[in-house]
């Protein structure tokens, strides 16, 4: 970052646009996964919970502006009883987090009346295959553990002021995989030696070393001698004086001969 103020800046200017368009790369990516592997499709419903809300508010994310802009497509913002419940019971320590989290639409969760744990709330609606495609919001670690856990669940999380959406963890990859050999028909068998032969370790093979190449034949072929044009214009007036001799031929005299 050497150099005059404007040239730091347009520095960081290029480099933040380039990490922009990355970042939208991987998010189509990752999108694209989940819609051909299990039909997660727009509007994409995203399940919020505190922690998210607490994160937003200290880093100044609009959630409702940010989150469908990420995403590239309609969104369906959501909490729960609970996760409201639960704020409430932190008092002036979560109050920002609650007025935040009362802006979303509040999803049934069964737990009318006796609110549980935030995590527990969540962890309830995608148990046990995530049937309704609902992507979840969270900065807790332990919640995000137990969610990677279970197949087919889009993470959110914010790093700073900026959305992520997380790479889809090793159980998901290995149900979309299944889903994949089942699509194809392959039988049990066949899918654990295919399996097998993914897992196998790749022989490297040798890389033929380069030997120097002989000269090129046409570059070997003897020169043309050309001659001059100065010899030539020279030869010409010495050509012209040289006059050819024209052959006389002489004619015969007939002698008759009188006897």
């Amino acid at each position: 970052w050497q150099g005059t103020g404007k040239q730091r800046a347009a520095r960081i200017a290029v480099y933040s646009w380039a990490m922009k368009i990355k970042r939208q790369k991987n998010v189509r990516h990752v999108l694209s996964f989940y819609k051909h592997n299990f039909s997660i499709c727009e509007p994409y419903q995203v399940l919020i919970d505190g922690t998210f809300c607490k994160a937003a508010l200290q880093f100044k994310v609009d959630i409702k502006e940010q989150i469908p802009k990420y995403l590239e497509g309609p969104v369906q913002l959501l909490t729960t009883s609970c996760v409201l419940a639960e704020l409430e019971a932190f008092g002036s320590l979560m109050y920002g987090a609650l007025l935040v989290a009362k802006r979303f639409k509040p999803r049934k969760c069964g737990h009318k009346g006796a609110p549980v744990p935030a995590s527990e709330c969540l962890l309830s609606l995608i148990k046990p295959s995530n049937e309704q495609n609902y992507f979840v919001a969270t900065q807790d670690p332990q919640l995000t553990q137990k969610l990677k856990s279970i197949p087919a669940v889009p993470l959110l999380y914010l790093n700073k002021a900026t959305p992520v959406l997380d790479r889809p963890s090793a159980r998901t990859v290995a149900k979309a995989e299944g889903l994949q050999d089942v699509k194809i028909g392959l039988s049990e068998h066949e899918a654990s030696v295919l399996k097998a032969l993914k897992d196998e370790p790749k022989v490297q093979q040798r890389k033929k070393r380069k030997r120097p190449k002989g000269p090129n034949p046409l570059s070997c072929r003897p020169k043309k001698q050309r001659t001059s044009d100065s010899g030539s214009q020279q030869n010409e007036p010495m050509a012209a004086k040289k006059k050819k001799k024209k052959r006389r031929r002489k004619k015969k005299e007939s002698t008759s001969v009188a006897e």
